[in-house]
């Protein structure tokens, strides 16, 4: 009988083959070269894989709580691949943020840039990009063909993002810059860049035609996806069952009562200005700010540090590999919002932090310092890193290659938390920052339910009570309660609309992770550094999985 571990590495390289970008994302070398097959027949292909990990997995003996993990982590992801595909999710895969679309086109930025044999691959994938958006572009048609399609707001944004990536200006084009910084290549390698650009170039060109002029009329018109899907999509970020009933009323009641506390933050900067002034001079003033890239760099880089070397072993275990990190600025036309990318499988690769700046020159500090503790450490550098660091104790897969939202980006946020609760946020505009997170985290959940479910406004909040959503009330409602720019605004809800059930895992992600907390403090042996400790090692599992590793743990040894 297969032993779970060595089908695990088995699943590992098979994943790896079958999605290299997502390869490259890990750090799993041997494949940053190709793309995925993104055609009817891939998607065919990659459910037979699936089915058939499953079926191995579900055949292994697992006789101690090891091996038990390792099983139930290849199970659960091979049978939500499977469900995923089953739903017909590659056949509408297509949205503003985390599509193929954008996939393609960002994956760079985790790629070797330092090698000429790293700047060979890069060449490869541009190459061969028309291949990969031809197989896209045959997977969303026979979608189109079975009235499977996606909200005519999603198509309008990513052809706006194609007219970027086409321009001059393009992100693409960052890359030849790069290439003669590096000082890896020969005018034979820069020519073959140059080429490979002018290739992608066009054949997102190609895509976006058809976008255009073929997929667009047949886009629906509205933008919810209905509860029955919306509960599927939302369990599956989540890792645990919904009820989407009760969850919208705590987000409405987190947004009521986290508005309050932002009130009383501001009043600590300016007791006599409402909050929109505080926080409009916390944006704008010089004394809140850095006022050069490099000194915002600077200034991010030694909250890392001093978070990594002053907390380790204090409050969390941190493993030597993960003890450096680095902070980067990302290149112009890549991600809008700051971002981490984990270090490679060998750790050859740092993990590290991106923030747009776009020529900026100037950087509010106020919600960038909790930002770099989600982001980095103890954030998502300290969870990646723990769980890619447990060795034999959890499956090669499990390290590689297993992520969910709700115990991911739920760990960031209790970070934010935590920093706070141990005195890190030690500036009044830091803690207002730290509560516009979590505002925005909360509203989130009252925009992402309330639409793709249908639930209008409850009756009983300060907020338009009782009325129906619209883009345009999603708008206000960060724009008035997160206090988001209207551009801002206008870029998250287009996100939440297409990519429904993602938003809500943060602030539900957290909340699980402080109801396990609260359950465990109530033990007289707990230990908060071994709690942490025990919890990351579980690694990023969906939240029923971790509930479930969580409650065999003991505090003895504390």
């Amino acid at each position: 009988m297969t032993d779970i571990f060595a089908l695990s590495d088995e699943a590992t390289d098979a994943v790896a083959a079958q999605q290299p970008v997502w390869a490259t994302y890990s750090g799993i070398g041997g494949h940053d070269g190709r793309w995925p097959d993104l055609s009817p027949d891939g998607v065919t292909e990659s459910r037979r894989m699936w089915s058939e990990l499953k079926t191995k997995a579900e055949q292994c003996e697992s006789p101690d709580a090891r091996t038990m993990l390792a099983k139930a982590v290849l199970i659960d992801e091979c049978s939500l691949e499977i469900e995923s595909i089953d739903a017909g999710r590659p056949f509408y895969d297509l949205n503003n943020i985390a599509s193929p679309h954008q996939d393609l086109r960002f994956i760079y930025g985790s790629m070797d840039t330092s090698s000429a044999e790293g700047w060979g691959d890069v060449c490869s994938r541009l190459e061969s990009t028309g291949e990969a958006l031809d197989g896209y572009r045959r997977t969303l048609e026979d979608g189109r063909r079975q009235a499977m399609t996606v909200a005519r707001r999603q198509v309008e944004s990513v052809l706006e993002q194609g007219r970027s990536l086409e321009s001059n200006s393009s992100v693409l084009d960052q890359l030849q810059p790069k290439l003669a910084e590096s000082g890896s290549g020969d005018p034979s390698l820069a020519k073959r860049l140059a080429d490979g650009i002018a290739h992608a170039k066009a054949a997102y060109r190609e895509l976006d035609t058809y976008l255009a002029e073929v997929y667009l009329a047949d886009s629906r018109p509205v933008d919810g996806v209905g509860r029955e899907r919306y509960i599927a999509e939302a369990e599956a970020h989540l890792g645990c069952s919904l009820d989407p009933d009760e969850t919208y009323r705590w987000g409405w009641d987190e947004v009521e009562r986290l508005w309050s506390d932002l009130k009383a933050a501001c009043g600590e900067i300016d007791a006599d200005a409402p909050v929109s002034e505080v926080i409009d001079r916390l944006k704008t003033s010089p004394e809140f700010a850095a006022n050069d890239e490099a000194h915002f760099v600077e200034l991010m880089t030694e909250r890392q540090h001093q978070a990594l070397s002053k907390l380790e072993g204090v409050h969390f275990d941190v493993p030597s590999e993960i003890r450096s990190i680095a902070v980067q600025v990302e290149p112009a036309g890549g991600a809008s919002a700051a971002h981490y990318v984990p270090p490679s499988e060998d750790f050859s690769r740092t993990g590290s932090v991106w923030y747009p700046v776009e020529g900026n020159t100037h950087f509010p500090l106020f919600d960038e310092v909790t930002t770099a503790y989600h982001e980095g450490f103890p954030g998502h550098h300290l969870q990646v890193g723990v769980q890619m660091t447990q060795g034999d104790d959890l499956s090669r897969f499990h390290k590689t290659m297993v992520w969910h939202p709700g115990s991911g980006e739920g760990w960031a946020l209790y970070a934010e938390r935590f920093m706070n609760e141990i005195g890190y946020l030690e500036r009044p505009e830091y803690r207002v920052g730290l509560l516009s997170s979590q505002l925005l985290r909360s509203c989130r959940i009252a925009i992402d339910i309330g639409v793709h479910c249908g639930l209008p406004i409850p009756a009983d909040v300060s907020f338009r009570p009782g009325e129906e959503w619209t883009f345009d009330v999603a708008n206000e409602l960060l724009v008035e309660r997160a206090l988001l720019s209207r551009s801002a605004a206008d870029s998250e809800v287009t996100r939440y609309f297409g990519w429904p059930g993602q938003a809500i895992s943060y602030k539900a992600g957290e909340q699980a992770i402080l109801d396990i907390r609260s359950e465990h403090s109530s033990r007289p042996e707990f230990d908060l550094k071994s709690f942490h400790s025990h919890l990351l090692a579980v690694g990023s599992v969906g939240l029923d999985l971790l509930r479930r590793q969580m409650a065999g743990v003991g505090y003895s040894d504390a």
